[in-house]
């Protein structure tokens, strides 16, 4: 798995803050994409997605030319690598895809709370606390590890929203390489300090967005869930929680109470942190902060438009395949496409 290591640590697509500042994490996608796969992913990709390299630019028009066809007033980005989120979260089955998009965006027009001025600087006092943050190595299957940290959240603190706000955007973050989008991604959440007043706080409707986000409404595959250091009332948090789970997901949830060793069945220990009984490096919650604050600018263009598509007039439908146009032709076409809807 080695190969698959390297791939993370050492791709990135395009240049930015992170790159400049020698973090871990990949930049964000050049607007024209191009694959950053490795040999070895794109035959997972194969085997897991149903997602064929020669066919792979197609697909993405298939699923474009839907949306220009049925949903003609939706505003989003049409670009490829946006797309290819979403057709990799859903196998490549072009209606499941649809569906997945329209209930992101249905999602952030519904929660303002949580969309309205969506930026990193917003929620730099969730960042600073330490709510959550992701370990810089991923496991031996390449997945990237999201650590939570409720017990750092007290209700008098702030908005309990604040803390999926900053889920949010660590998840927006998390998707972009495409590594990601293939090997999804594990949590890993750490109740250590949950009390009554945290675990009463979100309530049955506020789980069930959150939820509602994370299961049905956002292009990522979440490949496990483990807990370590549960207190006795978590069993009343996962009762709040279970209903709004599908079958699937609740049996990704796995818990370890104080058994680290239980937890390294799981998460290996040279990829996990001093204090949860492994040899990596201390936790330092400032890296991922500090990735996603120099991220500020992307996450505006992002977020912060209050009507980015108005005016754009929508290109007619163009296929990159058998239509007699030359590579050159579809690059100057994907480019535009690109700069429209990737860039608002």
């Amino acid at each position: 798995m080695a190969d698959l290591h390297e791939s993370i640590d050492l791709c990135s697509p395009a240049a930015g803050p992170e790159a400049e500042s020698g973090l871990w994490f990949p930049g964000p996608p050049p607007p024209l994409y191009c694959c950053t796969l490795t040999p070895a992913l794109e035959a997972k990709a194969r085997d897991e997605l149903q997602e064929k390299p020669e066919w792979r630019l197609r697909d993405v028009q298939a699923l474009r030319d839907m949306i220009v066809k049925e949903q003609p007033y939706l505003r989003t980005r049409l670009d490829d690598a946006f797309l290819l989120r979403f057709l990799r979260a859903r196998k490549f089955d072009y209606d499941r895809a649809l569906q997945l998009l329209l209930k992101y965006q249905a999602g952030r027009k519904a929660w303002p709370e949580v969309f309205q001025d969506l930026k990193p600087s917003a929620v730099k006092h969730v960042l600073e606390l330490g709510f959550l943050t992701v370990l810089p190595r991923p496991d031996p299957r390449g997945r990237y590890i999201l650590c939570l940290r409720p017990g750092r959240w007290k209700p008098g603190d702030y908005p309990f929203v604040d803390n999926v706000r900053a889920l949010y955007l660590t998840l927006e973050k998390l998707i972009q390489p495409e590594e990601a989008q293939v090997n999804g991604i594990v949590i890993l959440a750490d109740y250590s300090g949950v009390g009554m007043s945290q675990a009463s706080n979100p309530g049955p409707f506020l789980a069930k967005k959150v939820v509602s986000i994370l299961q049905d409404g956002f292009p990522i595959r979440i490949k496990a869930v483990n807990i370590i250091n549960e207190p006795r009332i978590f069993k009343g948090i996962f009762a709040i929680i279970k209903p709004f789970l599908k079958e699937k997901m609740a049996e990704r949830y796995v818990l370890h109470g104080s058994d680290l060793r239980s937890l390294h069945t799981h998460i290996p220990g040279s990829v996990l942190p001093p204090e949860y009984g492994g040899t990596a490096a201390d936790l330092d919650l400032s890296a991922w902060s500090r990735l996603l604050l120099d991220s500020e600018e992307e996450f505006i263009v992002e977020f912060c438009q209050p009507d980015p598509l108005e005016g754009v007039v929508l290109l007619d439908s163009v296929s990159f395949e058998g239509d007699g146009a030359g590579g050159q032709d579809e690059d100057g076409f994907r480019a535009l496409r690109s700069q429209l809807y990737y860039c608002y």
